[in-house]
């Protein structure tokens, strides 16, 4: 495996530890809806800022969200296809049955 192929095995890497989190995902889903402040996102939470402010250090330094600092206040966004890797990596390995299924749908409708 070359150099760049380890390169994009770290960032999947990153980007399923990330979301293997259950407090990570629901943080996702939040800022699906939008950006968000640090205060906002903890408020769901029974832990405290600093465990929050961590949370959202994983998810980014996997490129899922990405922060910009206003003044004291710190807000979160999600990073347009910052899981595409991981989709496409899940989609390469779905079994060939669910593959020929979306063909055949596919056909159907006429694509």
């Amino acid at each position: 495996m070359g150099a760049g192929a380890a390169g994009a095995g770290d960032e999947l890497d990153r980007v399923f530890h990330a979301l293997s989190d259950a407090t990570r995902r629901a943080v996702v889903e939040r800022l699906a809806q939008g950006p968000a402040s640090v205060s906002t996102l903890a408020e769901p939470f029974a832990m405290s800022l600093p465990a929050v402010v961590q949370h959202l250090g994983v998810l980014e330094r996997a490129g899922v969200v990405v922060s910009e600092k206003t003044g004291r206040v710190r807000t979160y966004r999600l990073v347009p296809d910052g899981t595409a890797d991981a989709r496409t990596w899940l989609d390469r390995h779905r079994l060939a049955p669910e593959r020929r299924l979306d063909r055949l749908t596919e056909h159907v409708r006429g694509g």
